[in-house]
């Protein structure tokens, strides 16, 4: 892998009119500017349609795309929206905020017009999308149209005959919610046509896509209900035991995250074909993919169902280098990275080593002084990793030094001989763009400066995650200038 650097950002993060970021005229602004900076990465968060709590880690798909990100000015100049049917429309007060109540009110609205307009005169490739996407789009499409018809109620409390996927009650809802297959059917056309065509921006303007993989599929989605035989579910469709991960220093009763577990010893006899056709299709969309919580593969966090918390959860072994191997059979060399972070085990350590794939290095865990020779700090990176100042589970570089245990930050302070005129920030990002990991990835607001005001998200919380914007004027030449200076001056800049 060449010495690069890149931005971590989600989409609806980006500034935009309509209460939210999406793949349109600021997500193109963005490439610009990345491409000004000498930037070779755009690293942002997955791209399926979210539920309750809003995180894209909980969709309703592995495969659909999030009809927030539709833009709507794009759809307005495909012919499919007048200006007058989404500018009256109320997309929140706050401009840097995402009001996800507004969303899910007015959003869809607004949709159902263009789908409408759109199934007046469908294109010719729309059949062509139907036939490609018949894997998975049947699927979503009928499980978005019950649960639309249900309340928006989970899977496991519809009534048995489609809980269970019997065939004779499918064909009876299909052919009831005809009109509410089609709308969602239609979205997907037209959130996949955007991102080819963002996707074409990027690579015309030399930058490449980084995407995001969760580990888990959500336990109401799409991919548990339509196959349910690929995870540890018992014959009422509930899993036996979720996810999460064990208590620790940093929080005493762990992690508890409810999403199923797989069926490892069935994905076996499958040949894991139910993860190399996911993975194979992530490919279509990105240039490299980030694999949450890859730990998970080498032994994971079992809870028992029903649990409030994670302390009665056990260890138990995963796939490990099998499952790899048999993607690296199917699909040849695949340009993933490791999300190696948290309890790491000589075995985890071992499996990320034989992968071959770059590991992560997050700065922000090197000075917590709770948790010492944890290898983040940039004396101890390999060439083969990503380094990052944080992630979207941290808190930003300035939000750390103004929340974080005075003798962490002190430590800091020490490390880098950080310099309060300069920023702090600069004084991290200055770190890791110096270490010989071969791609380094940056938070927006990190670059911006930015405080606790604009954390991404705080695990285990809901209520108040992943609705961070950055303003209009954020993106300024002056910044950009800054960012390749320090990407030419560390030998970052791809030629």
């Amino acid at each position: 892998m060449a010495r690069s650097a890149g931005v971590l950002m989600p989409i609806t993060s980006l500034p935009s009119k309509y209460g939210i970021g999406t793949m349109g005229e600021a997500a193109r602004k963005f490439i610009d500017f990345l491409e000004e900076a000498g930037q070779t990465w755009w690293q942002i968060l997955p791209l399926g349609p979210t539920g309750y709590g809003d995180s894209p880690y909980q969709a309703f798909s592995s495969y659909a795309g999030n009809p927030y990100l539709i833009d709507l000015d794009d759809l307005k100049d495909a012919g499919l929206l007048d200006t007058s049917d989404y500018t009256s429309e109320d997309w929140g007060a706050d401009p840097e905020r995402v009001d996800y109540g507004q969303m899910y009110e007015h959003r869809f609205k607004v949709l159902k017009l263009a789908v409408q307009r759109f199934m007046e005169n469908p294109p010719e490739d729309y059949e062509t999308f139907l036939r490609e996407e018949s894997d998975w789009l049947p699927d979503y499409a009928l499980f978005m149209a019950i649960k639309e018809e249900q309340g928006g109620r989970s899977w496991l409390e519809w009534p048995e005959e489609l809980r269970r996927h019997q065939p004779e009650a499918l064909r009876e809802a299909s052919d009831r919610l005809a009109e509410k297959l089609t709308f969602w059917k239609v979205i997907q056309y037209l959130f996949f046509r955007q991102w080819e065509h963002l996707t074409e921006y990027a690579h015309q303007h030399h930058v490449r896509i980084i995407g995001d993989l969760p580990i888990y599929v959500s336990p109401d989605s799409a991919d548990a209900w339509a196959d349910a035989k690929q995870f540890q579910l018992d014959r009422d469709g509930r899993p036996t035991e979720v996810s999460g991960c064990p208590p620790d220093g940093f929080a005493a009763d762990g992690q508890l995250w409810g999403n199923p577990l797989y069926d490892w010893d069935y994905m076996k006899t499958q040949g894991y074909d139910w993860w190399i056709r996911r993975i194979r299709y992530q490919f279509r969309l990105v240039d490299k993919l980030r694999i949450d919580h890859f730990r998970g593969f080498e032994s994971y966090f079992a809870i028992p169902y029903g649990d409030k918390t994670a302390r009665n959860g056990v260890w138990k072994k995963g796939p490990g280098m099998d499952l790899f191997r048999a993607i690296g059979h199917a699909l040849g060399k695949v340009d993933l990275i490791a999300e190696d972070l948290g309890y790491l085990t000589p075995e985890v350590i071992q499996m990320v080593k034989d992968s071959g794939f770059p590991g992560m290095k997050v700065l922000q865990f090197a000075f917590d002084t709770r948790d010492t020779g944890t290898g983040y700090l940039p004396y101890q990176y390999t060439r083969n990793s990503v380094a990052y100042t944080g992630t979207h589970d941290n808190e930003t570089v300035n939000g750390w030094i103004a929340t974080a245990p005075r003798k962490d930050v002190e430590l800091a302070e020490r490390y880098l001989h950080l310099d309060p005129i300069e920023g702090a920030h600069w004084g991290f990002i200055r770190a890791v763009y110096g270490s010989v990991s071969d791609l380094v990835i940056i938070p927006m607001q990190d670059f911006l400066g930015l405080g606790h005001e604009a954390r991404i998200n705080t695990p285990s919380t809901t209520g108040n995650n992943w609705t961070w914007r950055a303003s209009e004027d954020a993106f300024t030449p002056e910044l950009a200038r800054k960012i390749k200076d320090f990407t030419e001056l560390y030998g970052r800049k791809e030629v």
